[in-house]
Protein backbone atom coordinates (compact mmCIF):
# COMPACT_ATOMS: atom_id res chain seq x y z
CA UNK A 1 0.00 0.00 0.00
CA UNK A 2 0.99 3.54 -0.71
CA UNK A 3 1.74 5.63 2.41
CA UNK A 4 0.60 8.74 3.27
CA UNK A 5 4.98 9.67 3.43
CA UNK A 6 5.30 8.32 -0.06
CA UNK A 7 2.55 10.40 -1.19
CA UNK A 8 4.30 13.58 0.77
CA UNK A 9 7.34 12.95 -0.31
CA UNK A 10 6.17 12.57 -4.56
CA UNK A 11 5.02 16.49 -3.69
CA UNK A 12 7.97 17.27 -2.32
CA UNK A 13 10.43 16.24 -5.38
CA UNK A 14 8.00 17.65 -7.93
CA UNK A 15 7.40 21.14 -5.98
CA UNK A 16 11.53 20.95 -5.66
CA UNK A 17 11.55 21.16 -9.51
CA UNK A 18 8.62 24.04 -9.76
CA UNK A 19 10.61 27.39 -9.96
CA UNK A 20 10.65 30.28 -7.70
CA UNK A 21 7.34 31.69 -6.73
CA UNK A 22 5.01 29.27 -8.87
CA UNK A 23 2.05 28.00 -8.51
CA UNK A 24 0.79 23.94 -9.94
CA UNK A 25 -2.84 23.38 -10.15
CA UNK A 26 -4.44 19.71 -10.46
CA UNK A 27 -8.39 18.70 -11.21
CA UNK A 28 -9.82 15.31 -9.78
CA UNK A 29 -11.63 13.48 -12.84
CA UNK A 30 -15.05 14.39 -13.09
CA UNK A 31 -17.66 11.54 -12.79
CA UNK A 32 -18.72 10.58 -16.05
CA UNK A 33 -22.66 9.72 -16.88
CA UNK A 34 -23.44 6.12 -17.51
CA UNK A 35 -27.30 6.51 -18.42
CA UNK A 36 -29.33 9.40 -17.07
CA UNK A 37 -28.56 9.64 -13.33
CA UNK A 38 -26.74 6.83 -12.83
CA UNK A 39 -22.33 6.99 -13.15
CA UNK A 40 -19.89 4.83 -14.40
CA UNK A 41 -17.35 3.35 -11.02
CA UNK A 42 -15.38 6.47 -10.36
CA UNK A 43 -11.77 6.14 -11.24
CA UNK A 44 -9.63 9.25 -9.75
CA UNK A 45 -7.29 10.52 -12.53
CA UNK A 46 -3.59 9.14 -12.11
CA UNK A 47 -1.68 12.38 -11.62
CA UNK A 48 -3.97 13.15 -8.81
CA UNK A 49 -3.54 10.46 -7.19
CA UNK A 50 -0.24 10.19 -7.64
CA UNK A 51 0.18 13.34 -5.37
CA UNK A 52 -2.59 13.02 -3.11
CA UNK A 53 -4.10 9.66 -2.72
CA UNK A 54 -7.44 11.15 -2.74
CA UNK A 55 -10.35 8.85 -4.11
CA UNK A 56 -12.96 11.70 -4.64
CA UNK A 57 -14.27 13.79 -7.59
CA UNK A 58 -15.34 17.63 -7.38
CA UNK A 59 -11.34 18.26 -5.64
CA UNK A 60 -8.61 20.34 -6.73
CA UNK A 61 -5.17 20.27 -5.65
CA UNK A 62 -2.91 23.29 -5.39
CA UNK A 63 0.97 23.25 -4.19
CA UNK A 64 2.57 26.07 -4.00
CA UNK A 65 6.47 25.67 -3.23
CA UNK A 66 8.06 27.70 0.14
CA UNK A 67 4.56 29.23 0.95
CA UNK A 68 4.74 29.58 4.79
CA UNK A 69 1.34 28.89 5.68
CA UNK A 70 1.34 25.80 3.46
CA UNK A 71 2.55 24.26 0.48
CA UNK A 72 -0.05 21.58 -0.20
CA UNK A 73 -3.84 22.87 -0.42
CA UNK A 74 -7.13 20.44 -1.27
CA UNK A 75 -10.38 21.99 -2.47
CA UNK A 76 -12.48 19.25 -2.01
CA UNK A 77 -16.45 18.48 -1.02
CA UNK A 78 -17.71 19.20 2.25
CA UNK A 79 -19.12 16.98 4.76
CA UNK A 80 -22.78 16.39 3.97
CA UNK A 81 -24.66 13.96 5.74
CA UNK A 82 -27.92 13.72 3.24
CA UNK A 83 -25.48 13.19 0.00
CA UNK A 84 -23.77 10.66 2.29
CA UNK A 85 -26.86 8.68 3.01
CA UNK A 86 -26.82 7.99 -1.13
CA UNK A 87 -23.41 8.25 -2.27
CA UNK A 88 -21.35 7.19 0.42
CA UNK A 89 -18.61 9.14 3.23
CA UNK A 90 -16.98 12.07 2.02
CA UNK A 91 -13.59 13.20 3.91
CA UNK A 92 -14.37 17.03 3.95
CA UNK A 93 -11.77 19.60 4.58
CA UNK A 94 -11.06 18.39 7.99
CA UNK A 95 -10.49 15.09 6.18
CA UNK A 96 -8.49 16.26 3.58
CA UNK A 97 -6.17 17.52 6.61
CA UNK A 98 -6.64 14.73 9.07
CA UNK A 99 -6.33 12.07 6.65
CA UNK A 100 -4.53 12.86 3.32
CA UNK A 101 -1.94 15.23 5.05
CA UNK A 102 -3.08 18.22 3.30
CA UNK A 103 -1.76 21.95 5.04
CA UNK A 104 -4.98 23.52 4.58
CA UNK A 105 -8.01 22.41 2.64
CA UNK A 106 -11.05 24.21 2.22
CA UNK A 107 -14.61 23.39 0.59
CA UNK A 108 -14.77 23.47 -3.31
CA UNK A 109 -17.76 25.90 -3.01
CA UNK A 110 -15.25 28.48 -1.81
CA UNK A 111 -12.70 28.01 -4.54
CA UNK A 112 -13.77 31.26 -6.65
CA UNK A 113 -13.01 33.80 -3.54
CA UNK A 114 -10.17 31.96 -2.39
CA UNK A 115 -7.63 30.73 -5.21
CA UNK A 116 -7.51 33.82 -7.50
CA UNK A 117 -6.14 35.04 -4.22
CA UNK A 118 -3.34 32.79 -4.44
CA UNK A 119 -2.73 33.21 -7.99
CA UNK A 120 -2.06 36.19 -7.79
CA UNK A 121 1.51 37.76 -7.83
CA UNK A 122 2.58 34.43 -8.96
CA UNK A 123 5.02 34.30 -11.68
CA UNK A 124 4.46 30.95 -13.29
CA UNK A 125 1.06 28.57 -13.03
CA UNK A 126 1.85 24.87 -13.74
CA UNK A 127 -1.35 23.69 -15.00
CA UNK A 128 -2.54 21.11 -17.95
CA UNK A 129 -4.46 23.43 -20.24
CA UNK A 130 -6.95 21.22 -22.37
CA UNK A 131 -7.33 18.56 -19.61
CA UNK A 132 -10.34 19.86 -18.05
CA UNK A 133 -12.22 22.49 -20.53
CA UNK A 134 -14.67 23.83 -17.51
CA UNK A 135 -12.00 24.32 -15.06
CA UNK A 136 -9.83 25.68 -18.05
CA UNK A 137 -12.63 28.14 -18.32
CA UNK A 138 -12.61 28.98 -14.70
CA UNK A 139 -9.30 29.89 -14.36
CA UNK A 140 -8.36 32.09 -16.94
CA UNK A 141 -11.31 33.85 -15.59
CA UNK A 142 -9.90 34.66 -12.69
CA UNK A 143 -6.71 35.35 -14.86
CA UNK A 144 -8.41 37.89 -16.14
CA UNK A 145 -10.00 39.11 -13.30
CA UNK A 146 -6.48 39.90 -11.83
CA UNK A 147 -5.38 41.22 -15.03
CA UNK A 148 -8.37 43.77 -14.77
CA UNK A 149 -6.99 45.26 -11.43
CA UNK A 150 -3.74 45.95 -12.60
CA UNK A 151 -3.86 49.41 -12.54
CA UNK A 152 -5.09 48.96 -8.43
CA UNK A 153 -1.23 47.09 -8.22
CA UNK A 154 -2.77 43.18 -8.96
CA UNK A 155 -0.10 41.24 -10.55
CA UNK A 156 -1.03 38.35 -12.22
CA UNK A 157 1.04 35.09 -13.66
CA UNK A 158 3.28 35.94 -16.22
CA UNK A 159 3.13 32.12 -17.89
CA UNK A 160 1.24 28.94 -17.82
CA UNK A 161 3.50 25.61 -17.84
CA UNK A 162 2.45 22.33 -18.49
CA UNK A 163 2.69 20.45 -15.32
CA UNK A 164 2.24 16.62 -16.89
CA UNK A 165 5.97 16.71 -18.28
CA UNK A 166 7.59 16.73 -14.95
CA UNK A 167 5.03 14.57 -13.35
CA UNK A 168 4.91 12.11 -15.88
CA UNK A 169 8.87 11.70 -15.60
CA UNK A 170 8.96 11.25 -11.81
CA UNK A 171 6.13 8.19 -12.52
CA UNK A 172 7.96 6.63 -15.13
CA UNK A 173 10.42 5.29 -12.17
CA UNK A 174 8.76 3.26 -9.86
CA UNK A 175 9.44 3.34 -5.89
CA UNK A 176 10.11 -0.06 -4.54
CA UNK A 177 6.65 0.39 -2.50
CA UNK A 178 5.17 0.93 -6.48
CA UNK A 179 7.32 -2.39 -7.27
CA UNK A 180 5.54 -4.07 -4.27
CA UNK A 181 1.96 -3.21 -5.60
CA UNK A 182 3.01 -4.05 -8.82
CA UNK A 183 4.22 -7.39 -8.17
CA UNK A 184 0.63 -8.46 -6.07
CA UNK A 185 -0.90 -6.97 -9.41
CA UNK A 186 1.15 -9.15 -11.65
CA UNK A 187 0.49 -12.57 -9.34
CA UNK A 188 -2.75 -11.87 -9.19
CA UNK A 189 -3.42 -11.33 -12.93
CA UNK A 190 -1.74 -14.52 -13.24
CA UNK A 191 -3.58 -16.64 -10.92
CA UNK A 192 -6.71 -15.07 -13.41
CA UNK A 193 -4.96 -16.63 -16.74
CA UNK A 194 -4.30 -19.62 -15.09
CA UNK A 195 -7.70 -19.85 -13.86
CA UNK A 196 -9.28 -19.27 -17.22
CA UNK A 197 -7.03 -22.09 -18.57
CA UNK A 198 -8.44 -24.07 -16.42
CA UNK A 199 -11.77 -23.52 -17.55
CA UNK A 200 -11.46 -23.74 -21.28
CA UNK A 201 -12.98 -26.29 -23.10
CA UNK A 202 -15.33 -26.34 -26.76
CA UNK A 203 -18.47 -25.13 -25.95
CA UNK A 204 -18.32 -21.91 -23.64
CA UNK A 205 -18.29 -18.48 -24.66
CA UNK A 206 -16.02 -16.13 -24.73
CA UNK A 207 -17.38 -13.94 -21.79
CA UNK A 208 -17.31 -17.13 -19.60
CA UNK A 209 -13.79 -17.27 -19.53
CA UNK A 210 -13.61 -13.03 -18.99
CA UNK A 211 -15.86 -13.87 -16.07
CA UNK A 212 -13.56 -16.77 -14.47
CA UNK A 213 -10.58 -13.95 -15.74
CA UNK A 214 -12.13 -10.60 -13.66
CA UNK A 215 -13.73 -13.15 -10.81
CA UNK A 216 -10.07 -13.73 -9.98
CA UNK A 217 -9.56 -10.16 -9.62
CA UNK A 218 -12.38 -9.54 -7.48
CA UNK A 219 -11.73 -12.37 -5.37
CA UNK A 220 -8.15 -11.45 -4.24
CA UNK A 221 -9.08 -7.33 -3.35
CA UNK A 222 -8.52 -5.98 -6.78
CA UNK A 223 -12.18 -5.29 -7.60
CA UNK A 224 -11.73 -3.16 -11.34
CA UNK A 225 -9.72 -4.59 -14.49
CA UNK A 226 -6.95 -2.41 -15.57
CA UNK A 227 -8.93 -2.07 -19.15
CA UNK A 228 -11.76 -4.13 -21.25
CA UNK A 229 -10.34 -7.42 -20.43
CA UNK A 230 -9.90 -9.39 -24.23
CA UNK A 231 -11.22 -12.74 -25.00
CA UNK A 232 -10.54 -13.54 -28.40
CA UNK A 233 -11.32 -17.38 -29.77
CA UNK A 234 -10.24 -18.47 -33.18
CA UNK A 235 -9.93 -15.41 -36.03
CA UNK A 236 -11.13 -12.96 -33.24
CA UNK A 237 -7.52 -13.15 -31.72
CA UNK A 238 -6.50 -11.38 -35.05
CA UNK A 239 -8.41 -8.43 -34.01
CA UNK A 240 -6.03 -6.45 -31.33
CA UNK A 241 -8.33 -4.65 -29.29
CA UNK A 242 -11.27 -7.02 -30.13
CA UNK A 243 -14.03 -6.44 -27.36
CA UNK A 244 -16.89 -8.38 -28.12
CA UNK A 245 -16.01 -11.44 -26.24
CA UNK A 246 -19.39 -13.24 -27.25
CA UNK A 247 -18.39 -15.63 -29.28
CA UNK A 248 -18.89 -19.39 -29.15
CA UNK A 249 -15.32 -20.84 -27.96
CA UNK A 250 -14.43 -23.74 -31.05
CA UNK A 251 -12.87 -27.65 -30.49
CA UNK A 252 -8.99 -26.82 -32.32
CA UNK A 253 -9.56 -23.29 -31.98
CA UNK A 254 -6.83 -21.25 -29.97
CA UNK A 255 -7.90 -18.66 -27.22
CA UNK A 256 -6.28 -15.04 -27.19
CA UNK A 257 -6.86 -13.79 -23.69
CA UNK A 258 -5.56 -10.38 -22.98
CA UNK A 259 -6.35 -9.08 -19.09
CA UNK A 260 -5.01 -7.55 -15.95
CA UNK A 261 -6.50 -6.02 -12.99
CA UNK A 262 -5.66 -3.02 -11.55
CA UNK A 263 -4.71 -2.71 -8.00
CA UNK A 264 -4.72 0.29 -5.68
CA UNK A 265 -3.99 2.46 -8.90
CA UNK A 266 -1.52 0.38 -10.43
CA UNK A 267 -2.00 -2.29 -13.68
CA UNK A 268 -0.94 -5.30 -14.52
CA UNK A 269 -0.81 -6.52 -18.57
CA UNK A 270 -0.85 -10.00 -19.68
CA UNK A 271 -1.39 -11.52 -22.26
CA UNK A 272 -1.34 -15.47 -22.72
CA UNK A 273 -2.53 -17.87 -26.03
CA UNK A 274 -3.57 -21.32 -26.09
CA UNK A 275 -5.83 -23.77 -27.16
CA UNK A 276 -9.22 -24.39 -26.07
CA UNK A 277 -8.86 -27.86 -25.82
CA UNK A 278 -5.63 -28.04 -24.47
CA UNK A 279 -3.75 -28.81 -27.11
CA UNK A 280 -1.98 -27.21 -29.58
CA UNK A 281 -1.75 -28.22 -33.38
CA UNK A 282 1.13 -28.54 -35.43
CA UNK A 283 0.42 -25.53 -37.32
CA UNK A 284 -0.73 -23.65 -33.92
CA UNK A 285 2.55 -24.56 -31.86
CA UNK A 286 4.47 -23.35 -34.80
CA UNK A 287 3.76 -19.72 -34.97
CA UNK A 288 3.78 -19.59 -31.05
CA UNK A 289 6.96 -21.05 -30.91
CA UNK A 290 8.28 -18.19 -32.95
CA UNK A 291 6.03 -15.85 -30.91
CA UNK A 292 7.93 -17.09 -27.59
CA UNK A 293 11.44 -17.23 -28.72
CA UNK A 294 10.96 -13.46 -29.93
CA UNK A 295 9.70 -12.74 -26.33
CA UNK A 296 11.80 -14.70 -24.16
CA UNK A 297 14.66 -12.70 -26.54
CA UNK A 298 13.42 -8.98 -25.56
CA UNK A 299 12.66 -9.99 -22.51
CA UNK A 300 16.85 -10.61 -22.02
CA UNK A 301 17.47 -7.65 -23.99
CA UNK A 302 15.32 -5.16 -21.57
CA UNK A 303 18.43 -3.94 -19.93
CA UNK A 304 19.20 -0.88 -18.27
CA UNK A 305 21.78 0.59 -21.05
CA UNK A 306 19.53 -0.59 -23.56
CA UNK A 307 17.49 1.82 -25.65
CA UNK A 308 14.18 1.38 -24.97
CA UNK A 309 13.68 0.07 -29.11
CA UNK A 310 15.97 -2.91 -28.66
CA UNK A 311 13.74 -5.20 -27.89
CA UNK A 312 11.32 -4.51 -30.27
CA UNK A 313 13.79 -4.92 -33.20
CA UNK A 314 15.01 -8.25 -31.24
CA UNK A 315 11.44 -9.68 -31.84
CA UNK A 316 10.78 -8.41 -35.58
CA UNK A 317 14.49 -9.94 -36.40
CA UNK A 318 12.96 -13.02 -34.98
CA UNK A 319 9.19 -13.12 -36.08
CA UNK A 320 10.58 -12.27 -39.39
CA UNK A 321 13.45 -15.17 -39.58
CA UNK A 322 10.24 -17.05 -38.31
CA UNK A 323 7.85 -16.71 -40.95
CA UNK A 324 10.16 -17.18 -43.52
CA UNK A 325 11.58 -20.30 -42.09
CA UNK A 326 7.98 -21.10 -42.06
CA UNK A 327 7.16 -20.42 -45.50
CA UNK A 328 4.49 -17.73 -44.59
CA UNK A 329 7.00 -14.93 -46.27
CA UNK A 330 9.87 -15.36 -48.51
CA UNK A 331 13.13 -13.70 -49.37
CA UNK A 332 16.32 -12.20 -47.64
CA UNK A 333 15.36 -11.35 -44.11
CA UNK A 334 16.48 -8.10 -43.50
CA UNK A 335 15.42 -6.87 -46.70
CA UNK A 336 11.86 -8.43 -45.74
CA UNK A 337 12.76 -6.25 -42.54
CA UNK A 338 13.53 -2.42 -44.26
CA UNK A 339 10.56 -3.13 -46.29
CA UNK A 340 8.00 -3.52 -43.33
CA UNK A 341 6.78 -6.88 -45.03
CA UNK A 342 6.58 -9.07 -41.31
CA UNK A 343 3.95 -5.89 -40.32
CA UNK A 344 0.81 -7.85 -42.55
CA UNK A 345 1.61 -10.47 -39.66
CA UNK A 346 3.40 -8.03 -36.74
CA UNK A 347 1.89 -5.09 -36.90
CA UNK A 348 2.72 -3.38 -33.32
CA UNK A 349 5.56 -2.48 -30.99
CA UNK A 350 6.57 -5.21 -28.58
CA UNK A 351 5.58 -3.18 -25.82
CA UNK A 352 4.62 -0.12 -23.58
CA UNK A 353 5.28 1.69 -20.34
CA UNK A 354 3.41 0.68 -17.43
CA UNK A 355 2.10 1.77 -14.32
CA UNK A 356 -1.07 3.89 -12.76
CA UNK A 357 -1.99 3.50 -16.56
CA UNK A 358 -1.78 0.35 -18.54
CA UNK A 359 -0.17 2.67 -21.33
CA UNK A 360 1.57 4.84 -19.01
CA UNK A 361 2.94 8.02 -19.01
CA UNK A 362 6.89 8.67 -20.26
CA UNK A 363 9.17 9.88 -22.75
CA UNK A 364 10.27 7.00 -25.09
CA UNK A 365 12.22 9.72 -27.02
CA UNK A 366 14.20 12.35 -25.54
CA UNK A 367 15.94 14.42 -27.97
CA UNK A 368 14.47 12.68 -30.87
CA UNK A 369 16.91 9.65 -29.70
CA UNK A 370 15.15 6.43 -28.29
CA UNK A 371 16.03 6.79 -24.62
CA UNK A 372 17.76 4.39 -22.64
CA UNK A 373 16.44 2.01 -20.00
CA UNK A 374 16.78 2.70 -16.64
CA UNK A 375 16.52 1.20 -13.29
CA UNK A 376 12.85 1.50 -12.21
CA UNK A 377 11.17 1.54 -15.32
CA UNK A 378 8.37 -0.99 -16.04
CA UNK A 379 7.60 -1.85 -19.46
CA UNK A 380 5.62 -4.95 -21.19
CA UNK A 381 7.33 -6.94 -23.62
CA UNK A 382 4.17 -8.49 -25.91
CA UNK A 383 5.53 -9.51 -29.54
CA UNK A 384 2.81 -11.12 -31.61
CA UNK A 385 1.78 -13.19 -34.56
CA UNK A 386 -1.79 -12.73 -36.22
CA UNK A 387 -2.23 -14.14 -39.70
CA UNK A 388 -5.99 -12.98 -41.11
CA UNK A 389 -8.61 -15.66 -42.08
CA UNK A 390 -8.48 -13.60 -45.34
CA UNK A 391 -4.92 -13.53 -46.19
CA UNK A 392 -4.91 -15.73 -49.67
CA UNK A 393 -0.87 -15.77 -49.37
CA UNK A 394 -0.47 -18.40 -46.89
CA UNK A 395 -1.38 -21.85 -46.56
CA UNK A 396 -4.93 -23.06 -45.42
CA UNK A 397 -3.44 -24.43 -42.27
CA UNK A 398 -2.15 -20.91 -41.15
CA UNK A 399 -5.02 -19.23 -41.56
CA UNK A 400 -7.11 -17.30 -39.27
CA UNK A 401 -4.71 -18.12 -36.12
CA UNK A 402 -3.89 -15.14 -33.71
CA UNK A 403 -1.04 -15.52 -31.13
CA UNK A 404 0.58 -13.21 -28.61
CA UNK A 405 2.61 -13.58 -24.78
CA UNK A 406 2.44 -10.62 -23.01
CA UNK A 407 4.45 -9.82 -19.46
CA UNK A 408 5.49 -7.04 -17.14
CA UNK A 409 9.10 -6.42 -17.24
CA UNK A 410 10.67 -3.80 -14.18
CA UNK A 411 14.28 -2.77 -15.27
CA UNK A 412 16.41 -3.78 -12.42
CA UNK A 413 20.44 -3.10 -11.89
CA UNK A 414 20.79 -6.85 -12.22
CA UNK A 415 18.77 -7.48 -15.00
CA UNK A 416 15.24 -7.51 -16.44
CA UNK A 417 12.37 -9.02 -13.60
CA UNK A 418 9.37 -10.28 -15.13
CA UNK A 419 6.25 -9.53 -12.98
CA UNK A 420 3.95 -12.03 -14.00
CA UNK A 421 5.85 -14.92 -13.98
CA UNK A 422 3.29 -16.82 -12.40
CA UNK A 423 1.13 -17.68 -15.50
CA UNK A 424 2.46 -20.75 -18.25
CA UNK A 425 3.76 -19.70 -21.34
CA UNK A 426 5.99 -22.90 -22.58
CA UNK A 427 3.50 -24.75 -24.75
CA UNK A 428 4.28 -27.94 -22.10
CA UNK A 429 3.41 -25.93 -19.22
CA UNK A 430 0.17 -25.16 -21.04
CA UNK A 431 -0.75 -28.55 -21.90
CA UNK A 432 0.00 -29.69 -18.80
CA UNK A 433 -2.13 -27.06 -16.28
CA UNK A 434 -5.06 -27.39 -18.57
CA UNK A 435 -4.77 -31.64 -19.12
CA UNK A 436 -7.68 -32.94 -17.43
Amino acid sequence: MITAQEFARRRRDLMATLSKNSIAILTAAPEQVRSRDTYFPYRQDSNFFYLTGFHEPEAVLVLIPKRPQGQFILFCRERDRSREIWDGRRAGPEGAREQYGADDAFPIDDIDEILPGLLEGRDRVYYALGRNRTFDTRLLDWIDGIRARARSGAVPPDEFVDLDHLLHEARLFKTATELKVMRKAGAISARAHCRAMRAARPGLYEYQLQAEIEHAFASEGARHPAYGSIVGGGANACVLHYVENSASLQDGDLVLIDAGCELEHYAADITRTFPVNGKFSAPQQALYEVVLAAQLAAIEAARAGNHWDEPHRVTVKIITQGLVDLGLLKGNVEDLIARNAYTDFYMHRAGHWLGMDVHDVGDYKVDNEWRLLEPGMVMTVEPGIYVAPDNRKVAKKWRGIGIRIEDDVVITRKGPEVLTAGVPKTVADIERLMAP
